[in-house]
């Protein structure tokens, strides 16, 4: 299991497995990497599945890439793992907070998932909605 499996992480449900593993392989990463370089990590993979992989993380907006000698590419994550993981959930929030009619119980559903974990994260919860609400000049 790669350390992003945790059931409530937004890459575990907007990823595949190898999709998964490749990110993390990235991203340990200083620099970006060839299909090639990514092989030995992923035996018995072909070399058509991680460049077939890389090339649909790249359509969808994950990856860059960046020609290297010849005619391979560098693959290189367009954000780290906690910036993409927020976009993540920015994305599903904004889309369940869309409706106004579930949008009330979404939020108390929410609050409650936070208090039942931890009130340090009830009182990191406050803390942010109150710097929100300074920054909109509430």
């Amino acid at each position: 299991m790669t350390p992003m499996a945790d059931a409530g992480d937004p890459l575990e449900s907007s990823f595949g497995h190898l999709e998964r593993r490749i990110l993390d392989a990235l991203w340990s990463r200083e620099a970006g990497a060839s299909v090639r370089d990514l092989l030995p990590e992923f035996a018995p993979a072909a070399y058509t599945t991680l460049l077939t992989t890389l090339e649909r993380l790249r359509r969808k907006g994950i990856l860059n890439r960046v020609r290297l000698q010849g005619r391979a590419y560098a693959y290189v994550p367009r954000w780290g793992r906690a910036e993409l993981t927020e976009r993540l959930a920015s994305r599903t929030l904004g889309g369940w907070l869309r409706d106004p009619a579930t949008a009330g119980p979404i939020l108390s559903c929410f609050i409650d998932a936070v208090s039942d974990r931890d009130d340090r994260l009830l009182d990191e919860l406050d803390r942010l909605i109150r710097r929100k609400r300074r920054e909109r000049g509430r």
